[in-house]
Formats: structure tokens, sequence, C-alpha cells
């Protein structure tokens, strides 16, 4: 794919080119049952666990794929990105890896803790001020200045190709799923969960948990109509970008159902996993588990696949822990 039709969605040559290219450089993530998920549900649950992946998040298979795909004249020129989050890290670790110069605009408020992830990973980066006009502002002047290339993290087929693999791994080891559940956000993630379903096990339904505060994926596929986010709000920090057309035509196509969960219903999620499996998720992780919790989906008797997109908890600030 090059970077002319990198807003078309990926077809099915797209996914298992990004697989190749990208396993070199990725962990093949493992796949986690519980029996309690099992026995409270009447179900078979397959976690496939982005919490171990590489930057602890799904996000370092798309931006790998993405800087992988560009050509050496466009690597000279260095990639950019804002982000104040998984992307920033995953986008500065594969730029890196590729010997690639990557500048992240990160917002004057971003945690310490990412700021110096994204510097440990060699990113140069632009701070600026926290409103999304001011960064993207910023990631214009970036580009104008240095001829950097625009790595967005949900609204390109590059991306969503590489995001596609997480769930493509799974269907290998897991086949005949009746369902996939995945959280959206921006949507890059889902748009790849739900073409690898499209192409490798059509009968999977795919179904997405979104944040209530957050849920403008559910709201855009009740219209029929991409409608835009405004001043969302959610635990969830990693949901809150709204579905660009490209990934609003992909879920409209492949997705079953998009299923709004409470703040209440995420923290509950992510402190059962944490005290049932043993292992740290984010509070976007969360939201899919919330989403088969919550009882408005039909999962007796089935088989169930769960995307655990990511780990990067900020310790300091737990949601069970806040007065």
């Amino acid at each position: 794919m090059s970077s002319r039709d990198n807003q078309d969605a990926p077809r099915k040559e797209h996914l298992e080119q990004a697989r190749l290219r990208i396993a070199p450089y990725v962990h093949r993530t493992p796949v986690f049952t519980s029996s309690y998920f099992d026995h409270r549900l009447g179900a078979k649950v397959f976690f496939k666990c982005e919490n171990f992946q590489k930057v602890g998040a799904f996000k370092i298979r798309g931006a790998t794929n993405a800087v992988f795909s560009l050509e050496e004249a466009e690597i000279e020129r260095g990639v950019v990105a804002h982000s104040s989050g998984n992307h920033a890290q995953a986008l500065a670790l594969a730029a890196r890896t590729r010997g690639a110069h990557a500048i992240i605009v990160m917002p004057r408020t971003a945690p310490a803790v990412k700021l110096a992830a994204v510097r440990d990973y060699g990113a140069e980066i632009r701070l600026c001020e926290p409103t999304l006009a001011a960064r993207e502002a910023e990631t214009a002047k970036v580009m104008e200045e240095t001829g950097a290339v625009l790595v967005h993290p949900s609204d390109d087929s590059r991306i969503i190709a590489g995001q596609a693999s997480a769930a493509s791994e799974l269907f290998e080891e897991e086949p005949n799923l009746d369902l996939l559940l995945g959280p959206v956000g921006g949507g890059g993630l889902l748009s790849g969960i739900a073409l690898a379903a499209h192409f490798q096990s059509s009968s999977t339904q795919v179904i997405a948990g979104e944040p209530a505060g957050a849920d403008d994926a559910y709201r855009s596929l009740q219209a029929g109509e991409l409608i835009p986010s405004v001043q969302p709000k959610s635990i969830a920090d990693g949901l809150l970008s709204s579905l660009s057309p490209l990934t609003f035509s992909i879920l409209k196509q492949h997705v079953a159902e998009v299923v709004p969960v409470s703040e209440e219903g995420i923290v509950e999620a992510m402190k059962t996993v944490w005290e049932r499996m043993k292992i740290l998720i984010e509070p976007s992780a969360a939201v899919p588990v919330a989403a088969l919790l919550g009882g408005k989906l039909t999962v007796s008797g089935k088989r169930v696949g769960v995307i655990l997109s990511g780990g990067n908890v900020d310790l300091e600030n737990l949601p069970w822990s806040q007065s």
C-alpha cells in the first residue's frame, strides 16, 4: 500500500502483508482464559492480551506497519504525530527501529511518565497547549518546517492493517468464535478487528464497547452518518477520539453492534480482571469487558473473543483509590 492510497479501506492482501512486515518487530501476544469469566457468563471466553505487547498496547502493530511501509525518501524526512498516549510511544519506538526521526506533539499537561517514555524511545517532543486545535496546529507547523510524514493513530489504512494482526492471531489460535469484542475510540483497532473477522471468520460477529461519555461511534452507527464527538469524557482516555470517515465506513459495514458502558462499569471490569486474572489492564482495555459483563449481550453457550487493548496504567492514580 502506497502513501497515496492510505485513505482507502485495506484489502485482504494488505492485512496479510502487514502481518509479515511487522512480525520481526512485535510480540505475538498470549491468549488467556478464565474459569471465573466462563462460569459467570456461561460462555467460553478468550482474552487476547495486548497488555503484554511492546509499549504495553496494540498501537505498536499499526505504527510499525505504517513506518515500515514508508519509502526511503519519506523516512529521511522523519515522521510526526500528535498524541499524549500509547500512539506516541508506539510511533517513537517504530521510528527508532527503522532509524527514522520521530517528532511527537504532546500537550504540556501530559503526565511526566508518558513524556519520559516517549523520550526514552528516542523521539523529539514538541509541547503545546492541551487542546485539539493546538495539537493540530503544532503538528502542521512541524510538517511544514521539516517535511515529516504524518502518521495518524487511526485514520490511516496502514495503521488499520497493522492493528488487524491482533485479531488475525486470535483467529488462528481460537477459530470459530461467535463474537469478538474490542474497544472503540478513533476506530483504528476496531476497524482492523472487523476486517480481520470479515476476511478470516465471516461468521464471527464483531461488537464494540464504548464509554457512554464518549459514544460518538454508537450514535453514528445508530444514525447512519458520522457524528463527531463533542467534549467526550471518560476514565478510558484512550477512547476519546472521534471516528473518521474511513473508520466509520468500515464499522458501518462490518460491526454488528456498539454497546455504551458506564464509568462504573469500566472501573468494575478493570478491577475484576486485575483481581480474577492477575493481569494489569488499562481503562480502555476494560471497556469491552464491561460490555461483556453488562448483561446487554447474549453470550451464554458461545465462544467469545475479547481484545484487551493495553496495560498502561498510572499507578499513582488508580480509579478505585480516588476519593
